[in-house]
């Protein structure tokens, strides 16, 4: 049976440009060069290890972890996902701890793909859940919490170490995210949507007076809703249920 061919991914920002690349003074634009070849225009000669800070072109074959080591910073969205080929000689740092990852001083630029996949399977699910929910949500996790600090300690102090009668503790559904994305190879995707929840909670807040801990807050409730967003066709309503906080919004409990 014939191998399916592999795909090999590199991230860029929004213009095209890899960062690493600009950085380094030597800017190389992979959207102006669809189906060309591009050589590297200062290859390292110490095979595979840095003599710059842009030494070799880096791809991955597992697309959850595009966006790792990509020199992109601050995180941000949206950022654009290329298949592309790698030419020449290749390489990697550890094909043991690195076996997904590919180095190679020449590649040809195959095509455009959907960015969304770099966040995984459910990539669509997780933005509509960082640029529609979070931005409603987070002002009323932020009012909650200024309206009773000490009450909401306790509560998420319950919710992170109990769980409840539906759902685990916030820090076992965190954990068990966390294996599940480096069980996947999608470990750069969960810092990635991790980064862009807490992003949009510092855009809802960003007009009104709440307090340092009601922000602390929002973040952890937007990162558990976005992460459940990533995993929910893989893990249960028990997990998901303790990632999203469910319970601690509920009137119910605040009237308990």
């Amino acid at each position: 049976m014939a191998r399916k061919p592999v795909t090999w991914y590199i991230a860029t920002p929004a213009d095209g440009i890899i960062e690493m690349s600009r950085e380094a003074g030597t800017p190389v634009n992979l959207s102006a060069n669809v189906g060309k070849v591009i050589d590297h225009p200062q290859p390292c000669t110490n095979l595979w290890f840095d003599e710059s800070p842009f030494s070799y072109f880096r791809m991955v074959k597992r697309v959850g972890e595009a966006l790792e080591d990509t020199g992109i910073w601050p995180v941000t969205w949206p950022v654009r996902l290329w298949i592309v080929e790698p030419l020449g000689e290749t390489g990697n740092w550890s094909q043991r701890y690195h076996p997904y990852r590919l180095l190679s001083h020449q590649i040809r630029v195959l095509e455009e793909t959907d960015a969304h996949i770099a966040l995984g399977p459910c990539g669509r699910d997780v933005l509509t859940v960082v640029q529609q929910e979070i931005p409603e949500r987070a002002a009323r996790w932020a009012a909650d919490w200024d309206a009773d600090p000490e009450g909401m300690r306790d509560r998420k102090w319950d919710w992170e170490q109990c769980g409840g009668r539906t759902c685990g503790s916030g820090r076992w559904a965190d954990s068990l995210a966390l294996s599940t994305s480096h069980a996947r190879r999608e470990s750069a995707a969960q810092t990635w949507i991790e980064h862009l929840a807490r992003n949009a909670v510092d855009q809802a807040l960003a007009d009104t007076d709440s307090s340092m801990g009601a922000s602390c807050y929002a973040y952890s409730r937007a990162t558990g809703y976005a992460v459940a967003a990533q995993h929910q066709t893989r893990l249960g309503p028990y997990v998901l249920d303790a990632l999203r906080g469910v319970g601690l919004d509920s009137p119910a409990a605040v009237a308990a």
